[in-house]
């Protein structure tokens, strides 16, 4: 929620996980948010970073490290690393 001055006021913003689209509710202890930070051609950080969070359920699965590698393929920052297979 913001106040009238477009601040905002909320003391929980709850996350959704990047994996499931899940809610991550304030009870999930089990919930990780990993940022990655863009680097330069010299490997020194930049400002700019990408953000994932995942829930305790993908975790639990033993899911985490697969929907870290699609999510981060997807966002472009991983290739040939993840691929599907029925």
């Amino acid at each position: 929620m913001e106040n009238d001055q477009g601040v905002l006021v909320d003391l929980y913003v709850p996350r959704k996980c990047a994996a499931t689209s899940r809610l991550i509710t304030s009870k999930d202890h089990a919930s990780v948010q990993i940022n990655i930070v863009d680097v330069d051609s010299d490997g020194r950080a930049l400002p700019t970073s990408t953000t994932f969070a995942l829930c305790g359920q993908v975790r639990a699965m033993g899911e985490g490290d697969d929907s870290i590698n699609r999510l981060a393929t997807k966002a472009g920052l991983l290739r040939n690393v993840w691929s599907y297979q029925k």
